[in-house]
């Protein structure tokens, strides 16, 4: 197997306002993690301990409901609420088929930004959708809180995306001012008794992120799992208290490709015919809806070619959901999908 770091990146001199010279420093490396990896762990986040407490408390404590109490909460065609076990194939989203044609067997969970944040604008709801609140005490504080600063997080992470790749100060900020931001739980859990030496499980199919940045928290248990360049699978773990940065679709077709989207899938040990249970929270930092994504500039190659055509964040993010959700294979990801056929030799 080659050799495969996941590089760490200190935010704390743009958390706390660290000088010039310690940020520049600060990008330098987060550029070098985005053009070899794009994939990261961060620190200095910012994020209090007792807000990550709050978040698992809330994980632990809706997973925990019964299957049928957790259904209530299931929002048909939107990207809100609960999703059940096997609902979902995350591998079409980028076209291509699960090969043991299984739906992922994690169960989720959705809350988001709605369109009532962004009273002056006129959005489609079908871009953001409503949340729906389990009724459990102090749920809905904690997931808030943790939404808060996981979107903060994101901010900072799009103002070292502006000195790494040099462009103006606002641009971020013109395609994310209304951005569809989501926070998706994730639970990778069975019964006991329903796994056999043969089944062939998959947590979370091979997929790439939709938007611009994803900022995840994940138990330091394993079955992640990145894609390097080479098309080799490596297992990933974060160190204490670092959150997992991956770079998403959008970022890939700004930059050309420069920065790719991180491939990733969960792929979960199986122990004496059970799956060890492993939780996660994804912050999805998508863009807003109606901005247009086209290559930037400076990563045009000489003949003013382009990797991928424009599009905006609505058309694309729709595409990617309706392979996901709704089962229709995304013939659109061209580049993600060949990346996943090379690495399984199909």
């Amino acid at each position: 197997m080659s050799s495969f770091t996941v590089p760490i990146v200190d935010l704390s001199p743009y958390v706390q306002d660290g000088g010039t010279a310690a940020r520049q420093q600060v990008a330098g490396t987060l550029a070098e993690a985005c053009s070899s990896v794009g994939f990261m762990q961060v620190i200095g986040h910012g994020i209090p301990p007792a807000v990550i407490d709050g978040l698992t408390g809330a994980i632990d404590s809706f997973f925990g409901l019964e299957l049928e109490d957790k259904k209530a909460y299931v929002v048909k065609g939107a990207n809100r609420g609960y999703t059940p076990p096997k609902s979902e194939s995350l591998s079409l989203s980028l076209g291509v088929e699960n090969p043991g044609m299984m739906n992922d067997f994690f169960e989720a969970y959705n809350v988001g930004i709605e369109t009532r944040s962004f009273p002056d604008l006129e959005l489609d709801e079908s871009d953001y959708g409503l949340n729906v609140w389990p009724a459990l005490e102090g749920w809905r504080e904690a997931i808030d809180t943790y939404f808060g600063e996981a979107q903060r997080v994101a901010h900072t992470l799009t103002a070292v995306f502006t000195e790494a790749l040099g462009v103006p100060d606002g641009f971020f900020a013109s395609i994310t001012d209304h951005s569809i931001d989501v926070l998706r739980l994730n639970n990778y859990a069975l019964p006991d008794g329903t796994v056999s030496p043969t089944d062939d499980l998959v947590g979370m199919s091979e997929h790439t992120d939709y938007g611009i940045v994803t900022v995840l928290w994940a138990d330091q248990v394993a079955g992640l799992q990145v894609l390097d360049t080479a098309g080799v699978w490596h297992d990933v773990s974060p160190i204490d208290d670092a959150l997992l940065i991956n770079l998403g679709d959008v970022t890939a077709r700004l930059t050309n490709d420069a920065w790719m989207s991180t491939l990733h899938r969960v792929m979960p040990p199986v122990i004496n015919g059970t799956v060890k249970r492993r939780r996660s929270v994804a912050f999805f930092h998508d863009g807003n809806s109606d901005a247009l994504i086209e290559t930037l500039p400076q990563f045009l190659d000489a003949a003013g070619g382009l990797a991928y055509a424009p599009i905006t964040v609505s058309e694309h993010v729709k595409a990617k959901l309706a392979g996901s959700r709704q089962g229709k294979i995304n013939t659109a990801a061209v580049r993600e999908a060949c990346r996943v056929r090379a690495a399984a030799g199909r």
